[in-house]
């Protein structure tokens, strides 16, 4: 039995990871915005945060009434109940990883979490 997956993901505006990385604990999307798009619709979470982490780009969220302004190299972090919309500069795409994981589900990390042989 292999204990891991590997893929290779192909250029595309959105790609979800759990189905065909097998993932039991995470959701992964990568995602990419053309300029002058937004994602149509905004949304929150029952139980899930967000982290998103911009590969490239320049962009914009709006969370919870509140614009914050978006290029590569930033992290963000939502908690479930905000709602939230993405949109891409008006010159610019932008693409972006979104990892959602269940809110307060953490018990170890890192070190504490791994066995040392």
């Amino acid at each position: 039995m292999e204990n891991y997956t590997k893929t290779s993901v192909q250029s595309a505006p959105r790609v979800e990871l759990h189905n065909i990385l097998g993932l039991t604990g995470a959701e992964i999307s990568i995602n990419t915005l053309p300029s002058g798009q937004k994602v149509p619709f905004i949304h929150s979470h029952k139980q899930n945060e967000e982290i998103y982490y911009i590969i490239g780009g320049k962009g914009k969220v709006i969370i919870d009434n509140e614009e914050i302004s978006l290029v590569a190299g930033d992290w963000v972090r939502i908690s479930p109940q905000a709602e939230r919309q993405f949109f891409a500069a008006s010159d610019d795409s932008i693409s972006y990883i979104c990892i959602q994981v269940k809110a307060n589900s953490l018990e170890e990390y890192t070190a504490s979490d791994a066995i040392i042989k």
